[in-house]
């Protein structure tokens, strides 16, 4: 059975960093394109960032510069690294995995940017 666990999320003031983390169990986790998708209030869902099995990366503009993924294959994590946060950063962030047709997601971990 595969499980994604997010923790890190949290209440941080403008200008704050957090560190998303998202442990996966149950899959073959070096083989899985990884990343974050967020959902703010009354918005739909959007991708955030993501890690291909072989590591290149992308990342949404509107995020470039400030965020970062990265992933361990030993230790079947990945994270993401947000810095110089900003309140428009506020919402659900959610992990997935992708292999082909297999989607897997997390529960979701709220980060606030407030002060």
């Amino acid at each position: 059975q595969v499980q994604l666990v997010e923790s890190g999320g949290g209440l941080v003031q403008p200008g704050g960093s957090l560190r998303l983390s998202c442990a996966a169990s149950g899959m073959l986790f070096s083989s899985y394109a990884m990343g974050w998708y967020r959902q703010a209030p009354g918005k739909q869902r959007e991708l955030v960032a993501s890690i291909a099995s072989g590591g290149p990366t992308n990342v949404v503009d509107s995020v470039k510069g400030r965020f970062t993924i990265s992933r361990d294959n030993a230790k079947n994590t990945v994270y993401l690294q947000m810095n110089s946060l900003k309140p428009e950063d506020t919402a659900v962030y959610y992990c997935f995995a992708n292999l082909v047709l297999r989607w897997y997601w997390g529960q979701g971990t709220q980060v606030t940017v407030s002060s």
